[in-house]
Order: structure tokens, then C-alpha cells, then sequence
């Protein structure tokens, strides 16, 4: 095993490369997510981050929670100026002023500059093989914008553009899998994460930065201001998520698929859904259409990992 495969909690680090201080709603899974993640990937680093929940509550001017070398940039074009920087990095070492120590290029941006407004950038970095990695901090709306659907919402789910009501469900698309999306593009590393499973998770942020080629962590964010959760609850829905088969934890390293945890029975979808005001309107019916699609997903995933 490599190296960098594990984590032993008495050796990670006790320094916060994501400081406390900012302005992150109680309870906010995302932040956890970052912190964790800032953890594996140390200090030889410099991350780009999209517009979005932890630009707006990391950089308030002139304060900001960033202790590594850090870049905000839009919504659509993460992929661009990560892959901009590792270009530069490339030149650097080619002409001859060579790093002291090997620097990871890291992107980061939510589900709606991922899967919506950043796709096209992110695309041609994952096509180019450009080496950094990208992770996905999916809270399942755009969050800091008021709770608007994206097309990572989860069927079902009440936003303030697709609320629920006499004539409407809620959001009436299924959630985009933006790790097949991933993974379609060939390259070495695909990995989903929640922080409700935090060695679990900085090991394979770790596993990404470290592999060479384009790697992608697509990480599971609670957000109790948007799904309408008790902010004392966030690591208990996280391991619900995972737990119901919602969002299995698995990796794709060079096409072969892993399951992180494997579960010999998943627990209903109702016990994960009924701690959320943004389900708290779904019939008897749609939990169990959402039932049917969950155990439907989850049977194809288990058929990729048993064919390889």
C-alpha cells in the first residue's frame, strides 16, 4: 500500500492550514471538508478556489482563513487557472529554477462551479492531462447565492428555484453523477468522500495530489442552511448519505473500481431523508421511487467493482 493510502489519526497534523475565524454557517460540512482536506495536502501547495460558499466566508478583506498560497477565481473557469498554474510550475523547473520541493495544484469549487458553470474548463483540464487535483465540495445547491437549484440537487429536494407546492415536487431531475463524468474522461484517479468519514476522506485527497495525471475527489458537503438539517446533525447525515447508499464511497484508480466501504445491506432512504426540511413534503410514493432509484444505482455500482 502506498505511502500515502492511510491515515493513522496520532500523525495528522495538528496544524490548521485552514484557519478557524471564518464566517461559515454552524454546522457547515463544507468547512469541515476543507479543513480536513488542507490537513492531507500540507503546506507544498497552492489552491484555487471558485466563487462560492468558502471564497465568500474565507476572504472577507483584508482577513482570510488561507495559511498556503491561495486564488480566488469565477465560477467557470477553475480548471483554466489550475491548469494555467501547473503549466507555470512546468516552466519553472524546465528552465532550470528548480523547486526545493514538489508544489500540488489543487482546485477547489462547489457542485453548481463543478458540474453547471465550470464544466467546459474542467473537461479540457481532465482531456489536456494536465497534473492537479480537483475536488468537488457538493452542499447540492448554490448555497451562497440563496439555496438555487443546480443539477446536483437530489430529486425531490425543495430549493427557491425549484420549490415544492401544489404543482411541483420540488426539483424534478435526478442528481448529475459528476464522478462517472469524471472518470469517463480516462484519467488516473476518481474518487467520492464525506467528511462524516475524515481518514477515509484525507486519504484519498492525499492519494490525489500525490498520483500524477489529472485526479478528481467529489466530497459530500451537509449544509444545514440549505437542506433545512439541525447543524448538530451534520456527521450523522453525512454517514446516513453513505450508510442508505445515497452517496457511496468508492474510487476509480485507472478504470478499476473499489468500493472505500462496502455494505453488506443498506439502510431505507428514509432515515436519511426524514432529517431534512427540504424532504419533509415527499410522499409515501416519491420515497419509494427514490428507494427504487438508490438500490437501482448502488446494484450497477456493485457490478463495476465486481468486473474489475
Amino acid at each position: 500500500m502506498e505511502k500515502y493510502a492511510v491515515f493513522v489519526p496520532k500523525l495528522v497534523t495538528k496544524k490548521e492550514n485552514f484557519a478557524p475565524g471564518h464566517r461559515a454557517c454552524v454546522g457547515c460540512g463544507e468547512a469541515l471538508a476543507v479543513r480536513l482536506a488542507c490537513k492531507a495536502l500540507g503546506q507544498n501547495v497552492i489552491i484555487v478556489t471558485a466563487t462560492g460558499c468558502m471564497e465568500v466566508v474565507s476572504s472577507p478583506l483584508p482577513y482570510t482563513s488561507w495559511c498556503v498560497p491561495w486564488i480566488h477565481t469565477l465560477f467557470e473557469n477553475t480548471g483554466a487557472v489550475a491548469s494555467g498554474i501547473e503549466a507555470g510550475l512546468k516552466v519553472i523547473m524546465r528552465k532550470g529554477k528548480c523547486l526545493a520541493k514538489e508544489i500540488n495544484v489543487v482546485a477547489m469549487a462547489g457542485d453548481g462551479g463543478t458540474s453547471d458553470i465550470g464544466l467546459q474548463a474542467l473537461s479540457g483540464a481532465l482531456e489536456r492531462g494536465h497534473d492537479f487535483l480537483y475536488i468537488c465540495l457538493d452542499n447540492e445547491a448554490y448555497m451562497n447565492t440563496g439555496i438555487q437549484r443546480s443539477s446536483s440537487t437530489p430529486y425531490g429536494a425543495s430549493t427557491t428555484t425549484a420549490p415544492a407546492g401544489k404543482m411541483s415536487i420540488g426539483q424534478v431531475t435526478w442528481k448529475k453523477n459528476m464522478p462517472a463524468i469524471a472518470a469517463a474522461h480516462d484519467i488516473p484517479y476518481v474518487a467520492t468522500a464525506c467528511p462524516s468519514y475524515p481518514f477515509d476522506m484525507m486519504a484519498k485527497v492525499a492519494k490525489g495530489a500525490a498520483i500524477h495525471g489529472p485526479a478528481y475527489v467529489h466530497i459530500l458537503s451537509v449544509c444545514p442552511t440549505g437542506w433545512r438539517s439541525a447543524t448538530n446533525l451534520t456527521i450523522r447525515i453525512g454517514r446516513l448519505a453513505v450508510e442508505t447508499g445515497i452517496f457511496p464511497l468508492y474510487e476509480v484508480e485507472n478504470d478499476k473500481y473499489k468500493l472505500s466501504i462496502d455494505l453488506p445491506r443498506l439502510r431505507p432512504v428514509q432515515d436519511y431523508l426524514k432529517l431534512q426540511g427540504r424532504f419533509r413534503h415527499l410522499s409515501e410514493e416519491t420515497i419509494n421511487e427514490i428507494q427504487y432509484r438508490v438500490s437501482e444505482e448502488y446494484a450497477k455500482l456493485k457490478e463495476k467493482v465486481a468486473c474489475t
